[in-house]
């Protein structure tokens, strides 16, 4: 194109079928002239509008939007996590959209606590003597090494030393609150007597390896007897559990508790065989929006919430009135209800009755024998045995990306796979008619 045909910022903006806002496509349709200008001078070819159609292409699909997820992923980190109900969503959505008691007493009139019943559900359905809530359990975890360790040695075992997803690692956050950490132990075995290496400690911490699993020769030292050395030493015993689950006993699924969590601590076994605080996600196991829940032991709590950088890692207003509806049902027995625990124990024969369904009205596809996995770094190794639906690839992973809902799929050995454990069953309809779609062009 020669440099006398560039088109205008105008010309180029009319050029561009988008619904993106005008001064986002303007600084666009800039750049994009600006980048063939360089090219053409530099003795090369370029097209402004097909620059700008590209970047506008990326755009829109960086934007956000709701796609269906038929990976099998339950938790998937890059797709939201844990879906909330749609009473949670409808609760923040209300407290986000017009005047609360969010900090307001109405018995008194005067100022109130902003997660002040929220506290009193988690420590209801956990055992706790008090319950925080805080932004995520990154930071839940900041907050209990800042305001409890001040600077000094806290021993952690070397395979719990941890990275999960977003570059986030263990010694990195325990360097950041000031503290000194003290690796104790091997990699695959570590004993309770390991942790009297650490001189003067301000507490001890374990760490739920949620995100992988050490087999073969190993060891560990238990909560139990963390507990018991802490009370021997003076010092709290913490506990990251991670991912989030309330009652290892699952009392709200029928039956016994599902197989595939035999290995997950539970918050209220934890508190119970002498943990002093337990800290764990209100967006994994627990099925809810992204929060940091710490239970456990008055006073410490106490310490925790009177430090500054509590303020810093607080919820919002909206995240707490949708928390609030996610543990009202963890009390009043029907978690087995939240979208999260739904998927995970749907029966298998309605998996099959659904997939079956799907490839009648298609006329294409192959139900297998398959697995669906809990996500988000929690339960690692966890398989839930259910079928999928095999498909040859041949682009079609690609092509249901690129519609409307995106839908999207588990590829594995040239075969792209779809189970229906994590699509809501109101989505099979438009799953389906996107399917069709892909199949025929």
């Amino acid at each position: 194109m020669p440099m006398r045909d560039l088109p205008s910022v105008d010309r180029l903006l009319r050029s561009l079928q988008t619904d993106l806002p005008r001064a986002l496509i303007t600084d666009v349709a800039r750049a994009a002239i600006d980048e063939a200008r360089e090219a053409i001078s530099a003795g090369g070819e370029a097209d402004a509008t097909e620059i700008a159609a590209a970047r506008v292409r990326d755009l829109q699909a960086a934007r956000k939007t709701r796609v269906i997820n038929a990976t099998g992923v339950l938790l998937h980190t890059n797709l939201g996590r844990a879906p909330i109900p749609r009473a949670a969503a409808g609760a923040g959505s209300e407290a986000a959209t017009g005047y609360g008691n969010l900090e307001f007493d109405l018995s008194t009139g005067k100022r109130g606590s902003r997660t002040g019943y929220l506290k009193s559900l988690f420590a209801a359905i956990t055992g706790a003597e008090v319950a925080m809530v805080v932004n995520n359990n990154a930071g839940a975890l900041f907050l209990t090494l800042i305001a409890l360790a001040g600077g000094r040695p806290v021993p952690v075992a070397r395979g719990e030393l941890i990275e999960i997803g977003g570059s986030y690692r263990l010694p990195e956050l325990m360097e950041a609150s000031g503290v000194q950490l003290v690796e104790v132990g091997t990699t695959n075995r570590t004993r309770a007597v390991d942790y009297r290496k650490a001189a003067d400690p301000a507490l001890l911490l374990k760490i739920h390896p949620s995100n992988y699993r050490v087999s073969g020769f190993t060891e560990e030292a238990s909560i139990e007897e963390l507990a018991g050395l802490g009370r021997e030493l003076g010092v709290p015993l913490a506990f990251d559990a991670g991912s989030g689950l309330i009652d290892a006993t699952c009392p709200w699924a029928p039956g016994p508790p599902p197989v595939w969590l035999s290995d997950e601590p539970g918050v209220v076994q934890s508190l119970a065989v002498g943990a002093d605080l337990v800290m764990f996600s209100g967006d994994k196991l627990l099925g809810g929006p992204q929060a940091g829940i710490i239970v456990g032991r008055a006073d410490l709590v106490a310490r925790l919430e009177s430090h500054p950088v509590a303020r810093a890692l607080r919820i919002d207003g909206a995240t707490a009135a949708a928390l609030t509806v996610v543990a009202e049902a963890y009390a009043a027995g029907t978690a087995a209800d939240l979208p999260f625990w739904r998927m995970a124990l749907c029966p298998e024969d309605e998996l099959r009755q659904r997939s079956a369904s799907l490839v009648a009205a298609i006329g294409s596809g192959e139900i297998v024998d398959s697995f669906s996995t809990p996500g988000a770094g929690s339960v690692p190794g966890g398989q839930i045995p259910g079928p999928a639906i095999a498909f040859d690839q041949g682009g079609l992973y690609e092509e249901l990306l690129a519609g409307d809902p995106p839908v999207v799929g588990r590829r594995g050995q040239g075969r792209l796979l779809l189970d229906l454990r994590s699509v809501d069953p109101a989505d099979d309809a438009a799953l389906i008619s996107r399917l069709e779609a892909a199949c025929r062009s």
